[in-house]
């Protein structure tokens, strides 16, 4: 497969960029199942990451994202870790991380692994003890519970994949909580010995060569110690990435099982481990649906907890608008002071955005070049979820090819996550797309083998050649890597903005984020617009006119050069 070649702008960057690399970075997301199979048992691994790293670096990304690789049952999918330091026999050896790290590095990209820190599977060798008895010395090592006395669950708590989140132990005669699946017991943060043991794992990964790490459910780390019962959520609360009545975890208000301030002091200890190892980073994941960007300042602000985190915010169904974006970049950056975040519209949890926006629309491959272009040109880091670029749409599984246990809880009304976790399509002519020489654990949707790399990588007018475009485009401004944001007139379609630098206005960018062509007022602000970016807009007289789905980016007058 030929591919472009890697950028340069990465390359022989000082000091400052080697310690906060992530400041504004592009993160690209592999869910290992389904990106490379190498051995041909259907199930992608980290021999087959090594193998496409060329590929990833060709975009013109900053880092990898490797969701779990860890020894795990894989009740759900390596998020329920039986040991943390273990690498699963699926995916490969140490060794074979070690070379994938070694080709990461040579290539120029940052690897950041997946840590689920707020639980474990049930056959962690931890939980194999805590579970034994009352009195050893794990006991206290994950959240137990007297019932009732008529016998039933000690408070009202909902897992997320529904029904109770506690689960009676015949052992132990107590109940223990879990937040997801009753196989994934959460750990008790509560007690000290549970974050040094955490706070070890990490060092071990960072002693191997990682750069970062993910945190996975970052907001579900600690539950209130008295377990009250939750108050109801409104009915205007109950919407979600999942409709309503679907899972009734949302007809509660989350009071007393996550977003709990102990989360604070945890991320501060966390911070300082980082801090030995320069250049380390930690990005959250916040899954909250009401106070998300609040939360996510708080993780990040003072310099001494997270680099940045991400939330839901653009990962539900409701398709952005100039407006909301607006809205939601003002207030994080009016509540976070000097925090980061990280924005992504696409990721292994969620159905993909080429279906939940741009499915029905009459041109959806310009709403998707205009969607890049928006969120390679916002303030904060990006990540991008595999196969984004190439524009792959939600695969439709049929019931008896399903994976998710949240989608087999909940069919037909909602059909997991499936959809959005079937192989990359690497070739559009080889059989399952070049993913796997046996059968993928999951069908390759026969929709994607047009969208195929080999087929997009000769047509200049592609998307994946426009992220190319769009992420060498960025890596030539630091005001759009690192700068700050400030939103300019006033437009029901039309997003626009200056990205500025050390105080100066050194680029306009304006977006119609609508189907049909339109007007926004720029001032008298003297613009001269970039070759290449400006073929979307005509400025005339102080007002640009953008036709559907047109970018245009200009420099200002006191701006920088190319």
């Amino acid at each position: 497969m030929n591919v472009m070649s890697i950028p340069q702008a990465r390359r022989g960057a000082d000091a400052d960029r080697e310690t906060e690399w992530w400041r504004g970075a592009v993160i690209y997301q592999i869910y290992p199942r389904s990106f490379q199979d190498s051995n041909g048992d259907g199930i992608g691994d980290l021999a087959g990451i090594t193998r496409r790293l060329t590929y990833v670096a060709s975009l013109g990304v900053d880092a990898v994202w490797i969701s779990p690789f860890f020894k795990s049952p894989m009740l759900d999918f390596g998020y329920d870790i039986a040991d943390y330091r273990a690498i699963d026999p699926m995916f490969g050896t140490l060794a074979d991380f070690e070379a994938l790290i070694a080709e990461a590095h040579r290539l120029g990209l940052k690897i950041i692994i997946d840590q689920v820190y707020s639980h474990t599977s049930d056959r962690h060798a931890w939980f194999t003890e805590s579970r034994s008895s009352r009195d050893n010395p794990k006991a206290d090592w994950y959240v137990w519970a007297d019932p009732k006395p008529d016998g039933t669950p000690p408070n009202n708590w909902l897992s997320v994949f529904g029904g109770s989140a506690w689960r009676w132990d015949s052992t132990r005669c107590q109940y223990y909580l879990h937040n997801f699946l009753s196989s994934q017991p959460d750990l008790n943060f509560h007690n000290p010995a549970v974050q040094d043991a955490i706070l070890d794992t990490a060092r071990f990964w960072l002693d191997r060569g990682v750069d970062g790490f993910r945190l996975d459910a970052l907001n579900f780390l600690f539950h209130s110690r008295g377990l009250e019962d939750n108050p109801p959520a409104p009915p205007d609360e109950r919407l979600g990435a999942d409709t309503p009545a679907v899972n009734p975890y949302r007809y509660q208000r989350h009071l007393y099982d996550k977003n709990r301030p102990e989360v604070v002091a945890f991320l501060k200890r966390f911070r300082r481990l980082l801090n030995e190892y320069p250049g380390a980073m930690s990005i959250g994941e916040v899954g909250e649906s009401r106070r998300s960007l609040e939360l996510m300042a708080e993780y990040t602000c003072g310099g001494d907890r997270l680099h940045m985190c991400y939330s839901f915010d653009f990962l539900s169904l409701e398709p952005p608008t100039p407006a909301r974006i607006r809205g939601m970049v003002e207030r994080f950056d009016e509540c976070a002071g000097d925090g980061w975040t990280c924005w992504s519209f696409s990721n292994h949890d969620v159905m993909r955005h080429a279906s939940r926006w741009a499915a029905g629309l009459p041109d959806p491959g310009a709403y998707l070049r205009m969607l890049a272009t928006l969120l390679l040109s916002l303030r904060g880091s990006v990540c991008l979820y595999q196969g984004e670029e190439l524009g792959l749409t939600e695969a439709s599984i049929d019931f008896e090819d399903l994976q998710d246990p949240y989608g087999i809880q909940f069919w037909p009304a909602f059909k997991g996550r499936d959809g959005c976790r079937t192989p990359m399509v690497w070739s559009g002519e080889a059989p399952n797309g070049a993913f796997s020489e046996g059968k993928p654990w999951l069908p390759v949707a026969p929709e994607h083998l047009p969208l195929a790399v080999s087929i997009q990588e000769s047509d200049p007018t592609a998307l994946l050649n426009h992220y190319r475009t769009m992420l060498a485009f960025r890596a030539r401004h630091p005001e759009v890597v690192k700068g700050d944001i400030r939103f300019i007139g006033e437009s029901g379609r039309v997003l626009a903005f200056e990205r500025r630098l050390a105080g100066r206005a050194m680029l306009v960018v304006a977006i119609n984020m609508g189907g049909e062509q339109a007007t926004i007022a720029l001032g008298t602000r003297a613009c001269e617009a970039i070759p290449g970016f400006d073929a979307g807009g005509r400025f005339e007289q102080g007002e640009l006119t953008l036709r559907p789905y047109g970018c245009w980016f200009a420099r200002t007058e006191d701006g920088g050069g190319e």
